[in-house]
């Protein structure tokens, strides 16, 4: 749909014309034959392309007129390729080049759905249309409106769902400070993480004095599994050119770059089609639709960097420069690119922008909470059924996301969490499950909004780890201009693989907690103002966790290299895989013929663990040794038979050095009276920790 044949428009009529032509001619009619496949980078990885290629033969082949066309992603992922059949409204899933002759002759000329490729929940009714899928029963599309309906690569298919609507009503009578009046009233807030105002941030660039102003769309999204901006590029970029024009034509702007990582090759030739076609129609580029208003956009592409998402450090790169933050103020608002006021918002904010200047600020105010009103695009993945693409209200709770619309956890595994916000958002527990997903609640908990990231984490999640994680990430990604960052973040991170390898102290995780709060206070930027947050809200809410991995050197997931690994010798039958597989030989052969595991050997490398074919080989609580000294008459034996010299002698009798004992039973089996003796954990004690 690239080489469409484009007539320019020089008036707001001739839009219209054009739109009631398109109407006349039947495009994207409701009730004509159409196969609409997904086409997003998901889909596309699992040969959804092939498929479309696949049915457009058949149907020749079948001379049937049906329409074949390729969309953006229409959110399921999980469940890719999908595709949705006109008129009926059927929606298959997973379906495979091989299966295009079927649809086309059993769906299409029989007019009967293909059982298989029906969405079917494991226990429920299977669904025939896509609003029965229960992923998309609690979601409203605004920002993915036109996602799974048109082809991206063809403006006549966006204006035929109603696309350039909004500049129809700017150019026939709405002045640039009704239009800021209506976004402002809408009190849309920006959609990149730190949620400010729009309207405010539009008028403050308004009313600046400036020769030249520039309109920035911010789609360097690089949180790890979030995918929010790409697929809007990809599947909708007339949606997102549209809502630059009508925020340049508010303040005054000429110029727009659009900044995309190098790493969206699709959402890039996307909006590069885009610009082409709608300059060629007129409604971009000089003298757009007769008006003498004037708008050029530019795609920069951004190398990866993270901190690039920083809009300063954007700016900077940009220019040219490697890409850093700067301090504020002066904000971009007063001197952005190169030294010129500049509007920047996130990719999803400008795309909600033409439906609030089409259907009116109050119809937006009319969905989600009066502080945050509107909807949210979220990237739903980690440990839940349904990964994919989602739009929701603000104020749904993480409960509907995660289990109505989710689907739930994954192997009906027990949820531990979720994090919210990309690698800078918080951790938030079970008890805050009903809690209601808009930016004023997220942020009591510790967490925030962020870009649109949502990892579900279940009971096979270590959370000391799952803060490593999202730390090194941030750490590897710091720029490095401000000590606190550069350095607080490395020295933090320094700590989490000392506790996760078993060596950390009962202070590391106040030194934790010291150097997140010096971290967020100190640095320049976003990325350094919100890297300690996974750490501190793991340790806020799952401070257990991390005494577990200090005091009991134990990982309750088995995630982290501790634990005691102890072979189950009712299960094993001596295959001798486990010895084959250590590399340090700390498995032996006792006296009976059983193996054993040598604590002092072992440096709990997990290979016997992931050898043993019958799960033998366990990973436990290591036993905690004490000697009872109501018991011990000091015979010394045990001081005598450690290899690791744990056990201490003192004025009133020996004593073991947890921090020094490998846990081996060397003591605890030659005592020959029981005075070492393994410590009771009890329940109250399990509660203290946790508190």
């Amino acid at each position: 749909m690239t080489n469409l044949e484009i007539k320019r428009l020089s008036s707001i009529d001739e839009l219209i014309a054009l739109r009631d032509n398109l109407s006349r001619e039947g495009v994207l009619a409701p009730d004509k034959k159409r196969i609409r496949v997904c086409c997003g980078t998901g889909c596309r990885a699992n040969k959804s392309l092939k498929v479309a290629e696949g049915l457009q033969r058949e149907s020749e082949r079948n001379g049937k007129e049906i329409e074949i066309v390729t969309t953006g992603c229409q959110g399921l992922c999980q469940k890719g390729p999908v595709m949705i059949i006109d008129p009926e409204g059927y929606f298959y899933q997973k379906v495979q080049p091989e299966r295009a002759q079927e649809i086309v002759s059993r769906t299409i000329k029989g007019e009967k759905p293909i059982w298989d490729l029906l969405y079917r929940r494991i226990y429920g009714e299977t669904a025939y249309l896509i609003d029965d899928v229960p992923f998309y029963g609690k979601q409203v599309r605004v920002v993915l409106r036109n996602n799974g309906k048109i082809d991206p690569a063809n403006i006549y298919h966006y204006i035929a769902v109603g696309g350039y609507k909004a500049l129809e009503k700017l150019f026939s009578g709405m002045t640039p400070d009704q239009v800021l009046d209506e976004v402002d009233k809408s009190n849309i807030r920006g959609r990149g993480g730190a949620g400010f105002p729009t309207g405010k941030k539009w008028k403050f660039t308004k009313n600046f004095k400036s020769d030249v102003r520039f309109v920035i769309a911010n789609g360097d999204e690089g949180d790890p599994g979030a995918f929010m901006d790409r697929s809007v590029m990809e599947g909708d970029p007339h949606g997102l050119l549209e809502g630059m024009l009508i925020c340049a034509y508010a303040i005054g702007a000429r110029y727009g770059i659009i900044y995309v990582r190098h790493e969206y090759p699709l959402a890039v030739t996307n909006l590069g089609i885009a610009i082409k076609q709608a300059e060629q129609l007129g409604l971009m580029g000089k003298n757009i639709l007769g008006t003498g208003f004037d708008f050029t956009v530019h795609i920069r592409e951004g190398a990866g960097a993270f901190v690039c998402g920083e809009e300063t450090a954007l700016m900077t790169s940009v220019e040219g420069r490697r890409g850093m933050p700067k301090p504020r103020p002066p904000f971009p608002v007063e001197s952005g690119l190169w030294e010129k006021s500049t509007v920047i918002n996130n990719v999803e904010t400008f795309a909600n922008i033409p439906v609030i200047i089409t259907k009116g600020a109050d119809w937006f105010l009319s969905t989600g909470t009066q502080d945050s009103p509107g909807t949210k695009v979220f990237a739903l993945t980690g440990k839940v059924e349904n990964t994919g693409l989602i739009e929701v209200p603000m104020g749904i709770t993480l409960r509907e996301v995660i289990f109505d619309i989710g689907g739930g956890i994954l192997q009906n595994k027990k949820f531990k969490a979720v994090q919210t916000g990309g690698p800078s958002g918080g951790c938030i527990p079970e008890q805050h499950l009903d809690l209601p997903v808009d930016f004023g609640s997220l942020s009591k908990v510790g967490s925030i909004m962020g870009s649109g990231g949502m990892v579900v984490i279940d009971e096979d999640n270590c959370m000391v780890d799952v803060a490593k994680f999202f730390l090194s990430f941030t750490q590897s990604e710091s720029c490095g201009k401000c000590p606190p960052c550069r350095i607080g973040t490395y020295q933090m991170l320094q700590i989490l693989e000392k506790i996760t390898s078993g060596n950390g102290e009962p202070e590391d995780i106040e030194r934790l907690e010291n150097l997140g709060k010096l971290v967020k206070e100190g640095s320049l930027c976003g990325l350094g103002q919100t890297a300690p947050n996974p750490v501190l809200t793991t340790i806020k809410y799952f401070r257990h966790e991390y005494e577990e991995h200090i005091h009991d050197k134990y990982c309750r997931a088995q995630v982290c290299t501790l634990g005691s690994l102890s072979i189950n010798t009712d299960i094993c039958y001596q295959c001798m895989r486990c010895m084959d597989a250590c590399p340090y030989e700390a498995i032996k052969e006792a006296e009976d013929g059983r193996f054993y595991i040598d604590q002092i050997n072992c440096q709990k490398c997990k290979a016997c663990h992931m050898a043993c074919p019958l799960g033998a080989v366990e990973i436990k609580e290591p036993p905690v040794y004490i000697i009872d000294k109501d018991i011990c008459y000091l015979c010394g034996r045990c001081k005598y038979v450690c290899r690791v010299n744990a056990i201490k002698e003192t004025k009133t009798g020996f004593l073991i050095d947890r921090y020094s004992c490998k846990r081996c039973g060397d003591c605890y089996n030659i005592c020959p009276i029981g005075a070492v003796r393994v410590e009771e954990r009890t329940e109250t004690k399990e509660e203290v920790l946790k508190s």
